[in-house]
């Protein structure tokens, strides 16, 4: 895997130069073994410069926390940074329409505006948003692959994203763009979606329930924003949905994620596993109740990491910052 882009001028000391590779003869999802490897963290400056109302929890901070973190000398030398690609039309229009993409980029190219009561743009959102779609299609792509696990610190989030509408935060639903690319090779054929963010991912769900190639898990609190995501939502039989009430032992929380994935896969195998990455179930999040500590994701990262197949998880929500960095710390540690 090689940067995308060269560093220039305007490169901030955000990435460091991944090693050049050859190409490995044969790897590939069913080649891929969880073994100890670097874990590829792909982020850009451009996702810095989106941003909504004065005050908005979904903030630039949020990446420049998860920055600090990650530059911390215990983690760092397991770390490989990429600078983000841009999505293309084609990848981003497996998921959402022409006029939709149309719509994002002009209305950006107006200076911003508002799509929703808690959801706008300005100026630099499209391109923000660019880069945080087209970092989930390259990092799936080195994964399976066979270069390692990734971690996408970019934003806006997406797993809100209808495929006409924008709503909770979110432009372009990432995940799904990068299941679909992935599914757009002759490799692939079972994608996993798990989501562990806090608020159920409604636009993940709507955009992958009619089709049995991916199936999705979400652990959400009950009831909360978006309102959606309801045990007997279950799609074609792809979806598992954990809605579970605030203020919880921590325990129960990962213990009904995972048993859900366990019915998730029975009998049925992912060749590759994407993480909607939320931190917002951390106790004292300021948007929801749950009480999950930073340990918790390690396990969580550590148990999806024993299948045995790739892990790309894309950040969503987290709005306490010193909880968003412990928690993609161990995660990312997880990863390695």
């Amino acid at each position: 895997m090689e940067n995308d882009e060269p560093r220039g001028a305007n490169d901030d000391g955000w990435y460091q130069d991944p090693p050049r590779r050859a190409p490995v003869a044969g790897r590939g999802p069913l080649a891929y073994h969880a073994g100890a490897m670097t874990v590829h963290v792909f982020a850009h400056e451009a996702c810095l410069g989106h941003e909504m109302t004065p005050g908005h929890p979904e903030r630039p901070a949020r990446l420049t926390a998860i920055r600090e973190e990650l530059a911390d000398p215990g983690v760092a030398a397991g770390l490989v940074w990429h600078q983000a690609p841009e999505a293309s039309r084609a990848e981003l229009e497996r998921v959402h329409p022409a006029f939709y993409v149309d719509h994002i980029r002009d209305l950006s190219a107006a200076g911003g505006g508002v799509l929703d009561p808690d959801t706008s743009t300005n100026s630099r959102s499209w391109a923000a948003a660019l880069r945080a779609a087209g970092a989930g299609v390259r990092a799936v792509a080195a994964a399976l692959d066979g270069e390692g696990n990734a971690f996408l610190a970019v934003r806006p989030p997406g797993h809100h994203a209808l495929a006409s509408h924008a709503m909770g935060f979110c432009l372009f639903n990432n995940v799904v763009v990068a299941a679909r690319a992935a599914l757009a090779r002759d490799d692939v054929e079972r994608v996993l979606i798990v989501d562990w963010d806090v608020h159920h991912g409604n636009g993940t769900q709507a955009l992958v329930e009619r089709d049995p190639a991916i199936r999705f898990v979400s652990l959400h609190q009950w009831p909360l924003y978006p309102g959606t995501g309801r045990a007997g939502e279950r799609g074609v039989g792809n979806v598992w949905n954990v809605p579970r009430p605030p203020g919880l032992a921590p325990g129960s929380y990962v213990r009904d994620l995972l048993a859900a994935v366990g019915e998730a896969t029975s009998g049925w195998r992912p060749q590759l596993i994407l993480i909607s990455a939320g931190f917002d179930a951390m106790r004292g999040d300021p948007l929801a109740g749950f009480t999950l500590e930073a340990g918790h994701y390690l396990e969580l990262s550590q148990r999806l990491r024993e299948f045995g197949v790739p892990l790309v998880a894309m950040l969503e929500g987290g709005y306490d910052l010193a909880n968003l960095r412990a928690g993609v710390r161990t995660t990312v540690e997880a990863f390695g």
